[in-house]
């Protein structure tokens, strides 16, 4: 006789998560009203999510369930091909579908978000949706003002966090939408937005830990470079632009904001620099100049790139030194980039090196023009200090230390007239997250021709040419504000299957 097998229990049913009190969908046909819906319902969830952590710490609840909270979306819907004003490159979708984009601190994208959905309304003549997604905000996330869930806390808890929050989730924290490696189904909306709200939210928080000052402080035009003289030329600019009121503000790491008609600012200097410090030359608007001292390398080129795209800013240039390459230039002769080689590699998983890094003629203009004006110089005499050429950019520093013939060779197939660390990867990824970029150098070491970058010789040229470098930069961006947004964001950054957020 064989042992009788006992009936199966019925599967448990899993407890549901507490939630915030549902918000019903609701149409509009109004932006402003959009957005602002759109701040309520992320502002509630985020304020309960927050609250509920600290009831639970503060009871040392062992019982607690799951709590969840989710973001707000904003969703369109288009049933004809009618064909809008392809002239802008943003604004509307290609063709009948659902669109739908997950939304984090609307608060701080309020202008971004207002001028988007305005576009879409506009465009398509429909009323866009916005209610809560079924996306989850990761308790992380969730707490305001640069402000984080302390060890103490979490060591205090009976169970697990992620026993009770959701936590920042990795398969959902990724940029295949801006890659164009995202592929969805028949049944799910198709991306409105090029980032997800939890992509948007780690790179937020990735900002304040990289660069020491708050999302909220930077401004739509950035400066990169990789030497601190531009951040102590930079600063002692900043003070004498916001001291003659043609700035708000200047914010410096630790949130350190020196407003116009204030001699000192309101905080004490961090007390160590954070891996990249950023520096805010504040406008109403935005519409200031961000500097960030990336450092040396690719890596760091990347890194900070792929969290400032989240900001969607209007364009970004690298300031900094290369190796001139010709026999011809001078050191403290500049180098107009406009081409590339990729040998950085740290973005060849998202860009392939077969994809061409255009130059971008909007932003080529506006640096030319700025070293013209800035240097007064034109026509046949700029020729004389600026060239321009292919800028190839390596992840190898120390490249002079090996065997030369076969970079040496690649570098002349290439025409490269410049070498340096960072050019490439910066430009690429403005390529590849459709912010305008361009790249403007300044000769510090001719390596092939002898003369190496030696102590003494560096800080007389740095004295020299670093003051003036910073000036064309920012002149450059002034140039670049002063035009229209639609022409800076043009088609040639965008591919023919683009979200309808720029």
């Amino acid at each position: 006789m064989t042992d009788s097998v006992p009936p199966s229990a019925p599967p448990a049913h899993p407890v549901e998560p507490a939630r915030p009190t549902p918000w019903p969908t609701e149409s509009f046909r109004d932006a402003t009203a959009a957005v602002a819906r759109l701040i309520a319902i992320y502002e509630r969830n985020t304020a309960w999510l927050v609250a509920s952590f600290k009831d639970i710490v503060a009871a040392h609840a062992a019982e607690a369930g799951r709590v969840r909270a989710c973001y707000p979306f904003i969703r369109i819907r288009v049933d004809t091909y009618d064909s809008v004003d392809s002239r802008l490159s943003y604004g509307h979708v290609a063709e009948p579908g659902v669109y739908q984009a997950t939304v984090t601190q609307p608060a701080l994208f309020e202008e971004y978000l207002t001028e988007q959905i305005k576009l879409l309304i506009q465009n398509h003549g429909v009323a866009i949706d916005v209610g809560e997604s079924d996306v989850p905000i990761a308790l992380h996330f969730a707490f305001p003002d640069g402000t984080y869930v302390e060890g103490e806390q979490i060591e205090a808890l009976k169970r697990p966090l992620r026993d009770m929050f959701d936590v920042p989730d990795l398969a959902i924290t990724d940029d295949a939408i801006v890659n164009g490696t995202w592929f969805g189904n028949d049944t799910s909306p198709r991306p409105l937005a090029p980032f997800t709200a939890p992509r948007i939210d780690y790179s937020l928080h990735r900002l304040q830990h990289y660069t020491a000052t708050a999302p909220t402080h930077f401004q739509n035009y950035v400066l990169f470079t990789n030497y601190q003289f531009y951040v102590d030329e930079f600063c002692e600019r900043a003070r004498a632009l916001v001291g003659s009121g043609e700035y708000d503000a200047l914010v410096e790491p630790g949130n350190r904001i020196t407003r116009h008609g204030e001699s000192e600012p309101n905080r004490v200097a961090v007390g160590r620099l954070p891996q990249m410090p950023a520096y805010h030359l504040v406008r109403p608007n935005n519409s200031g100049v961000t500097l960030v001292n990336i450092g040396v390398g690719p890596s760091n080129a990347k890194t900070i790139t792929d969290h400032i795209a989240v900001l969607r800013p209007h364009a970004w240039l690298m300031l900094g030194h290369c190796a001139g390459l010709s026999t011809s230039q001078r050191l403290g002769d500049y180098v107009l980039a406009h081409g590339y080689v990729r040998d950085d590699h740290v973005l060849d998983a998202d860009l392939p090196t077969w994809v061409p890094v255009p130059p971008l003629a909007e932003v080529q203009v506006a640096l030319e023009q700025a070293v013209e004006q800035v240097a007064g110089l034109s026509g046949w005499e700029l020729k004389r200090i600026m060239r321009t050429g292919t800028v190839a950019t390596i992840d190898n520093r120390n490249w002079e230390l090996r065997e030369q013939l076969e970079p040496v060779q690649r570098f002349a197939q290439s025409r490269a007239i410049a070498l340096d660390m960072e050019s490439a990867t910066i430009a690429a990824n403005g390529f590849r997250f459709r912010v305008p970029y361009g790249t403007l150098l300044c000769v510090s070491d001719k390596p092939l021709h002898g003369e190496l970058k030696l102590p003494g010789m560096a800080s007389a040229f740095y004295r020299r040419q670093v003051g003036q470098h910073l000036d064309i930069g920012i002149r450059a961006l002034e140039l670049l504000r002063d035009m229209p947004p639609e022409r800076l964001h043009s088609r040639k950054l965008r591919n023919f299957m683009e979200t309808a957020f720029q």
